[in-house]
């Protein structure tokens, strides 16, 4: 047994651009925003730019 896919509606809107977009879809959208977008303009701590870097280093295997 599948997953059962969403209905979406199409959007003509976007330049032309047909894009599915479903009640669900613009709900989590808009909390997500709500909760995340007071973040956005922080810096990346220090600690997280370096474990990043070190990860990035390992997988080019550096």
């Amino acid at each position: 047994m599948g997953a059962t896919p969403r209905p979406s509606r199409l959007d003509g809107s976007a330049g032309g651009k047909a894009v599915a977009e479903t009640a669900f879809d613009i709900w989590l959208s808009r909390s997500l925003h709500q909760m995340f977008d007071r973040y956005k303009d922080e810096d990346i701590p220090a600690e997280w730019l370096r474990l990043i870097e070190e990860d990035r280093t390992r997988r080019r295997g550096g």
